[in-house]
């Protein structure tokens, strides 16, 4: 499990990193906010937990939090900081931190904190598909790519299912039609290909690698990018 430290305090640093090294735990420190939110851009992905302090150099605390929340929805949030005003508690609670502990803290009331926002994660990662920077909620039906939300028609996620089950493989015009509409169309019907191309409209938006791919002459395949 990896946790990302967000604190400019150099002792709590050392304290927080030593003492979940000793649990198990990997960690990444950024000592300010820009810092946080430039890690996050390249590594997001690879992150499981956050420790987030309100006051930070650089970006602030609050401006860091609304960008993770954006960018990366499901990622849990644990702000810790000495703030103890109840008005700060409930903004970051309300701005969709997981919860909100308070300095001076007992490291094992910490742990259990950890813990148990991380099982809130793995409970919420049950019920979701993801390829590289795609994400796609299998209860909401809603997709994510790189911090923006994808809203789709039905037999669009329907078919974005499909093919994040089948990362990498070709999918042919046919196997898509069994699995995706679950009944025959007209010889020649054109329905799969107006589809996909509703789907990478939206997947291989401006500014992001494509991954939706046609492969002539075989079908499709939905490709991580490099």
């Amino acid at each position: 499990m990896n946790i990302l430290i967000v604190e400019d305090d150099q002792r709590i640093v050392s304290f927080l990193a030593k003492g979940l090294k000793a649990e198990g735990y990997a960690t990444v420190v950024a000592t300010d906010g820009d810092d946080a939110l430039a890690l996050v851009e390249v590594s997001g992905s690879e992150i499981d937990l956050v420790l987030l302090d309100l006051g930070l150099p650089g970006a602030d605390g609050r401006t860091v939090l609304r960008s993770f929340r954006e960018r990366l929805p499901s990622l849990p949030v644990l702000i810790l900081t000495a703030r103890d005003d109840v008005k700060d508690k409930v903004w970051g609670l309300d701005a969709g931190a997981v919860d909100y502990l308070t300095k001076p803290f007992a490291f094992d009331e910490l742990l259990a904190r950890i813990r148990a926002a991380l099982r809130g994660r793995n409970d919420a990662t049950a019920h979701q598909l993801v390829v590289a920077d795609l994400r796609l909620d299998l209860l909401t039906k809603v997709a994510w790519r790189g911090g923006r939300r994808i809203d789709l028609a039905p037999r669009e996620w329907t078919l974005l299912e499909y093919l994040m089950r089948n990362p990498q493989q070709v999918l042919s015009r046919t196997q898509i039609l069994n699995h995706v509409w679950e009944y025959d169309f007209e010889p020649g019907s054109n329905v799969v290909d107006v589809y996909v191309g509703y789907l990478r409209r939206k997947i291989n938006a401006p500014g992001l690698e494509a991954m939706l791919h046609a492969v002539r002459g075989a079908g499709y395949r939905l490709v991580q990018p490099q």
